[in-house]
């Protein structure tokens, strides 16, 4: 690469983080001068706005109709750890892995619940595991787009119609993103802070109605606490909770919050829904895919193109003199780009995940704009070759 001038414009919007998020386009701390604050959630105003929240993420989302929601505690973590808890033991399961927050999945679910029948099936960074592998009459429990590698499952057809199992999909960086094919998914979880740019700690919960018969006909060997108990009664009176699901969580809720989540929901809806919001992720993601194409130093860690997350894209370091060093070295000439780029005030939190080869991850969901993703990579290069002209007058 020859020498590269130093970028002029800088993006209007530093904030890439893959969660939290930035706020959606025209974000103001007034839009939530409405929140229902300062009496109980359960009151009138506080139930009918959490059940409006149910009812966009719904229209949104396109969830099937006979499918529940609810809003739960601890983002997309406690989501999952609730749908792990409350419904596997019953069969097999088989654990599909190929990045950090599927991998923690893993060692909950043979650490924690410490379940006979569990089998893994994994992949390193960078690619998707052979899903021809899986045996769908056990439960398989999966993340549709793996946050810390960028790279996702291209769709739902590996997923039968006719499975015995469930599936428990973790798509919390999906949801809002990418067609989710909610026919092929029984368990569904995603927080508010991700594509959607909201507030953490809550975090969404949607089930099939083969989970909530799984639910309502099998009981766990292992004690549920209270923060993850779904159903009520025993035996053949055992039943779902309903009102979870029709906005009385089990824990107090952050109004603010929701007031936020109601505000995001609205603006998606102003740009087309779910179209509109998979639209923008997917020109952010065409911003970065045409700058990589255009350079030899860098490349996406999703090996194949078909997987390559439109959010939490990847990219790692190509350039023969910066793969030579040691993984250490890697590491911190990459860190050092961040640390330029941060003192630019260009880009945020553009490192790679802590677990994940040394890179960058750059967030594209659709509350960025593909302007500054533009400018975004015109100053990555610029910094690039700025630590590497260094580094090689050191040498």
């Amino acid at each position: 690469m020859s020498a590269l001038p130093r970028p002029g414009q800088r993006p209007a919007n530093t904030r890439f983080s893959s969660g939290p998020c930035t706020k959606r386009p025209g974000w103001a701390l007034e839009k939530l001068k409405d929140a229902a604050l300062g009496q109980s959630h359960r009151a009138k105003a506080g139930k009918n706005k959490l059940k409006k929240a149910i009812d966009l993420t719904r229209e949104i989302l396109e969830v099937p109709d006979d499918y529940r929601i609810a809003i739960v505690p601890a983002s997309d973590t406690g989501a999952m750890e609730m749908a792990l808890w409350s419904l596997l033991g019953e069969r097999g399961v088989d654990m599909i892995s190929w990045e950090s927050f599927g991998a923690g999945w893993v060692s909950d679910v043979c650490n924690q619940l410490n379940l006979d029948d569990v089998r893994t099936i994994e992949a390193p960074y960078g690619e998707l595991p052979d899903l021809s592998q899986i045996n769908f009459e056990r439960d398989v429990v999966f993340t549709w787009n793996g946050t810390t590698s960028g790279v996702r499952v291209p769709n739902g057809e590996f997923i039968p119609s006719d499975r015995e199992g469930l599936t428990i999909c973790d798509a919390t960086s999906a949801a809002f993103a990418q067609e989710l094919d909610f026919h092929k998914l029984d368990v569904v979880t995603f927080s508010w802070q991700k594509v959607l740019g909201g507030e953490a700690a809550h975090g969404m919960l949607i089930l099939s109605p083969r989970a909530v018969e799984r639910l309502e006909s099998y009981t766990p060997q292992w004690p549920l606490p209270k923060i993850f108990r779904l159903t009520k009664g025993k035996g053949d009176d055992r039943k779902l909770i309903e009102g979870i699901f029709e906005g009385a969580t089990i824990n107090t809720p952050s109004m603010l919050c929701v007031e936020d989540y109601l505000d995001a929901l609205g603006w998606a809806k102003s740009v087309g829904g779910l179209d509109g919001l998979i639209g923008r992720a997917d020109r952010n993601f065409e911003a970065i895919n045409a700058y990589v194409a255009k350079y030899d130093w860098i490349d996406f860690l999703a090996v194949e193109p078909e997987t390559r997350s439109n959010t939490s894209v990847c990219l790692m370091i190509t350039d023969p003199f910066i793969v030579a060093l040691s993984a250490d070295e890697q590491a911190k000439f990459a860190k050092s780009i961040c640390t330029l780029l941060a003192a630019e005030e260009v880009a945020l939190d553009i490192g790679s995940y802590r677990d994940a080869p040394a890179g960058f991850r750059i967030w594209t969901g659709g509350t960025v704009e593909a302007d500054d993703i533009e400018k975004l990579m015109t100053w990555l290069g610029w910094a690039f070759e700025m630590q590497k002209a260094s580094l090689t007058i050191a040498a």
